[in-house]
């Protein structure tokens, strides 16, 4: 459970999803850079569909957690293995190692345990949030619209880079901390400030940076606590077509969640071995799928 909740933490914008590096734009054409609006109500569309694509692939997550003292030298390293799948449509990660040790027969079947917890609960709460009309994601959690994060905060400064050998469209975002929220999750965009870089041929987001200025909490703090300076950097990695995977995600600062899992230090995440579905069990050669190296994944 602690590591499903330091990656919730990890994850706080869904609907925004160090490896790659960002490169001056080729030389300037006549084609015009798209609004900032228009750019960001068609990424959403785009991801909403990707998203459902993505559910046919798995892939492994490795997760180094470095906590450090007040001094900020490094007390412990801890690493967590996993594997990421989705069941009926809830996307879980299914932990096989802690600290390159692989699970013992009788905590593999707690995870199994919690994970068939995890997605029993998932399906009650989307179920009982779409009976009241409640638009929601795959696990019944608020869904946050492009045009309800317009008015919780700006994006300017619209400029085209190389990513990877793409082109990209980069956004900036400021919250506005005097914005009205409705829900927990709105107040993660109000005290934001960050930046967005978006695919200019898939319409996708490929990665995200913010940081708050302030310290945030979200239910008095023992729901969430987030100190002032935290910052966030995540990456997605192109598959094939219009399918984008995280890559990477890299968090430094100090916060908390739920009084079960707390970051005082540096977090780094990587995916690898993207493979993919043909059926509920079934996986099919990984061939000329691309890994967060870069090259293709062997057969």
């Amino acid at each position: 459970m602690a590591r499903r909740h330091l990656t919730l933490l990890l994850l706080l914008l869904p609907a925004l999803a160090h490896a790659q590096q960002t490169s001056p734009a080729p030389p300037a054409t006549d084609k015009p850079s798209p609004s900032a609006q228009d750019l960001l109500l068609d990424a959403e569309r785009n991801q909403r569909a990707a998203e459902a694509a993505n559910r046919d692939y798995t892939y492994h997550v490795h997760l180094e957690q470095q906590e450090l003292d007040h001094n900020g030298t490094l007390k412990k390293t801890t690493t967590t293995d996993a594997e990421s799948l989705t069941i009926d449509g809830i996307r879980v990660d299914r932990t096989v190692a802690r600290d390159g040790k692989p699970l013992t027969p009788k905590e593999a079947q707690k995870e199994s345990d919690r994970i068939d917890k995890e997605v029993a609960k998932a399906k009650q709460h989307r179920e009982k949030l779409a009976a009241e009309g409640k638009p929601t994601d795959a696990r019944g959690d608020d869904l946050l619209t492009v045009s309800r994060i317009l008015e919780l905060g700006t994006f300017s400064n619209p400029r085209r880079v190389s990513l990877n050998g793409r082109p990209t469209i980069v956004l900036d975002y400021t919250g506005n901390p005097n914005a009205k929220t409705r829900n927990e999750t709105e107040k993660v965009f109000r005290d934001l400030v960050g930046t967005a870089w978006i695919d200019e041929q898939d319409h996708i987001l490929v990665r995200g940076q913010g940081h708050f200025l302030h310290d945030f909490k979200v239910g008095g703090g023992l729901v969430l606590n987030i100190h002032q300076g935290f910052s966030f950097d995540f990456t997605a990695t192109h598959i094939t077509a219009n399918i984008w995977l995280p890559a990477t995600i890299d968090a430094q600062g100090s916060a908390r969640l739920l009084l079960f899992e707390s970051i005082n230090g540096r977090v780094h995440l990587v995916t690898s071995d993207y493979r993919k579905f043909r059926s509920k069990s079934t996986i099919i050669d990984s061939n000329r799928l691309i890994g967060p190296d870069g090259q293709p994944i062997p057969q």
